[in-house]
């Protein structure tokens, strides 16, 4: 217990829940929990403290009382065991008394409940993603984690795809305090719709659901830890689970006629749904393989005939050209039925633009990153009710491989070859190749195919929808996530 407190304002110091003194390293100190979480002592004349966020749980041992923390390791601090980017400093205390150990003992607990931390969680395990290493990361990074947190755990790996989509349509949502997905972005999106298609999916969709990196993407994890200072790692994804704060977010809906999927990250066609999915035979490259199969793509480029339509966010709609616009009117939510169907706008109604092609790439995003070192929408925001749209219609080839490298940074919205909007609304009319009109694209949404055009990849192989007009629109703040603030 090392820190020094970080009170703004040592004048309004916090309530005390319980002040006493106690033997530390057999000498007797002062040592006094506040209402705020700030476990305080004092020690040959130093002041230390522990705050609530790096406590994990507390345990009895004997006469002594073992608190169990998880520091981050910055500027230099680091005492005890290793972890990456945090450590363990554990503080252990005892106090003079039985009755005093009671105490400490009731007080702590009562704190420790009062902060609304997940006490029992289903946590799925995809042994199938990425570089094959979800069960190692889990036995060895996570689990001791939840373990040393005191957090019950049902473990379930999955064993085929949509196996968590059958899981988490029919479970006991009551059962649990969330959903933890040991895996990519793929597992998340099937928590995702099999809670919009459950009867009491508004119930449902308050379950939050956390993320531990271990796949090929990790883009929805990576999202939630870089703005706070984070690494994309288990240990920090684990923790920020553990202490249980959430944050809403934004689901899209994909319709053609009566199908339907839910978005949460992004959908893509052209250059970019060509790298995600035709790279899967390089998946155990990790990540890697998308700058491997996308240098290639790149080399020899593709352009799609094709239309959009969209409704841009206030200020955006100086782009594109105002355009009448068809809907699947069952988009507008008149006939809902049990399950989810989609957000209620009257999509009819809203003032229309388009784009026409040919195009490179049309790439919609939900949040920030695409992957871990993919910073695809850099404006985008978890719940702000739109999508980031990302266009290129044309590009000369060199100038291509230098916007590719400046994905990492977010940059290659900047570029003159790439239109960037907000969009509340969004219809695809997907066409062929303008090299090859016998031939058409993929059309992928969070890393799964949506539908295989003529002679694509794989396009024998069966898909959700066909390659024909389908739209989108956002539901705002639908979702739950575990989040570090």
């Amino acid at each position: 217990m090392d820190r020094q407190p970080e009170r703004e304002n040592d004048e309004l110091p916090s309530p005390v829940i319980i002040s006493d003194r106690v033997l530390v390293n057999g000498v007797v100190t002062p040592l006094t929990l506040t209402a705020d979480g700030e476990l305080r002592s004092t020690e040959s004349g130093r002041r230390k403290s522990t705050v609530a966020k790096e406590i994990l749980s507390f345990v009895v041992e004997g006469n002594k009382v073992r608190v169990k923390t998880l520091v981050e390791r910055r500027g230099g601090i680091c005492c005890g065991g290793s972890g990456g980017d945090y450590a363990r400093n554990d503080f252990v205390f005892e106090p003079l008394s039985d009755e005093s150990r009671k105490l400490w003992s009731d007080k702590l607990h009562q704190h420790l409940d009062s902060l609304g931390r997940p006490k029992k969680l289903l946590v799925f395990v995809n042994p199938f993603g990425g570089k094959k290493s979800a069960r190692k990361i889990f036995q060895e990074e996570v689990k001791p984690l939840f373990e040393d947190a005191n957090i019950q755990l049902e473990i379930q790996e999955t064993k085929y795809q949509l196996h968590a989509k059958e899981i988490v349509r029919s479970m006991d949502v009551s059962k649990y305090d969330g959903i933890v997905c040991v895996s990519g972005d793929g597992i998340l999106v099937e928590v995702v719709n099999g809670l919009l298609e459950r009867a009491d999916w508004k119930t449902a969709l308050k379950l939050p659901i956390g993320m531990v990196p271990a796949g090929s993407g990790n883009g929805m994890i990576k999202s939630l830890l870089e703005p706070v200072g984070l690494p994309c790692s288990a240990t920090s994804a684990t923790i920020s689970i553990i202490r249980g704060r959430t944050r809403s977010l934004d689901v899209a809906t994909i319709s053609q006629g009566t199908t339907k999927f839910f978005s949460v990250l992004m959908l893509a066609w052209g250059l970019v749904a060509d790298i995600d999915i035709e790279s899967e035979k390089f998946r155990w490259m990790g990540g890697a393989r998308f700058d491997i199969y996308g240098l290639q793509r790149i080399i020899c480029l593709r352009q799609y005939y094709g239309r959009i339509l969209f409704v841009p966010a206030p200020g955006f709609e100086s782009y594109g050209q105002r355009a009448s616009c068809s809907v699947d009117k069952e988009l507008s939510g008149s006939d809902k039925a049990l399950v989810y169907q989609g957000p209620d706008t009257k999509l009819e109604d809203l003032d229309w633009r388009e784009m026409k092609g040919p195009f490179v790439s049309v790439w919609l995003h939900n949040v920030p990153w695409g992957a871990e070192n993919t910073l695809a929408a850099p404006d985008a925001k978890f719940s702000d009710g739109f999508l980031d749209l990302i266009v290129m219609k044309d590009c000369p080839k060199l100038a291509l491989l230098s916007l590719m490298t400046k994905l990492s940074d977010g940059t290659h919205v900047q570029s003159p070859y790439v239109s960037y909007l907000k969009v509340k609304a969004f219809v695809l009319e997907p066409g062929a190749r303008i090299d090859e009109p016998d031939k058409e694209g993929i059309i992928d949404s969070d890393g799964e195919v949506l539908a295989r055009g003529r002679k694509s990849y794989k396009c024998d192989q069966k898909a959700l929808m066909s390659y024909d007009k389908l739209q989108i629109s956002v539901d705002q703040g639908l979702a739950t996530l575990f989040s570090p603030e």
